[in-house]
């Protein structure tokens, strides 16, 4: 538990960051596993339309420091080749 008032406000500031991380976290990881069913069921089309939303809430992740640029950047390049190699 903390003792100090500064203590306090930098417990009350991490609880508030946990919230908004485990947020992102969370939409992030459904946009992925959406993308998921989306390859193994085979269609390329919705697989292709489903990229832009997963980019967008990748890039957010990023942009609030949830997860670094460069794991973004390789999350994006890896399902984008997934659903690349779908379309062909």
């Amino acid at each position: 538990m903390a003792n100090t008032s500064s203590a306090k406000k930098a417990q009350r500031g991490s609880v508030r960051k946990y919230v908004f991380n485990a947020r992102r976290k969370k939409a992030m990881k459904d946009a992925v596993k959406e993308l998921g069913k989306l390859i193994t069921k085979k269609s390329a089309k919705d697989a292709v339309a489903a990229l832009p939303e997963l980019y967008q809430t990748i890039d957010k992740a990023a942009k609030n420091g949830t997860i670094k640029k460069n794991t973004a950047a390789r999350m994006k390049s890896r399902l984008t080749k997934r659903a690349a190699a779908l379309a062909k």
